[in-house]
């Protein structure tokens, strides 16, 4: 089964407007979120990452400061099926990819992809000249993902940090120089 692409709507100008979902059952909608959809994201959270999932207190805070680049995939019904958040700096236009997940069973189809791709277009258009995220080492497929769209390996180590997160919690951290002519 493969997924469909999200139509992408133009506005008067013919810039991309806000993502909608293709008529018919289940085809998830990009959108950003919304303060009643804190409980979906928590429950989604922790079904994806488990014990290192965001604390509710947390995610209700990451929401308040970031929530022009908190987006999620809406099935309906209040069901969420993926999410990308983003935490921004004024001082120095510097972003971190804080979160990407996508719920097992809709993997593979690209919608981590159109996350990540709306998330990008978002930060570059406001000002954002650096993005740079936390992998496993192990997450072939994320790193991939990352790589496509352009991340590579933070020098001079090529981005693995052992023990980033604690004992025996090593990471990649990958980063992308954003420019306005994308």
């Amino acid at each position: 089964m493969t997924a469909e692409p999200l139509e992408r709507t133009l506005d008067h100008d013919g810039h991309p407007g806000e993502p909608t979902a293709f008529p018919g059952p289940r085809s998830p909608s990009l959108r950003a979120a919304r303060e009643s959809d804190l409980p979906e994201l928590r429950r989604l959270d922790e079904e994806v990452f488990q014990e290192v999932a965001y604390p509710a207190f947390l995610l209700r805070q990451l929401y308040d400061m970031y929530a022009d680049h908190l987006l999620v995939l809406d099935e309906g019904e209040g069901r969420l099926r993926g999410y990308v958040l983003a935490a921004t700096t004024a001082v120095n236009r510097d972003s971190w990819i804080l979160g990407l997940c996508v719920t097992r069973n809709r993997r593979r189809h690209g919608l981590g992809r159109e996350l990540m791709t709306e998330v990008l277009a978002r930060l570059r258009r406001d000002g954002i000249e650096q993005v740079r995220l936390t992998v496993e080492p192990a997450n072939r497929a994320a790193i991939l993902l990352y790589r496509s769209l352009g991340f590579r390996p933070e020098p001079p180590d090529h981005g693995l940090r052992p023990d980033y997160f604690g004992p025996g919690q090593h990471r990649q951290i990958m980063y992308l120089r954003l420019s306005r002519n994308h």
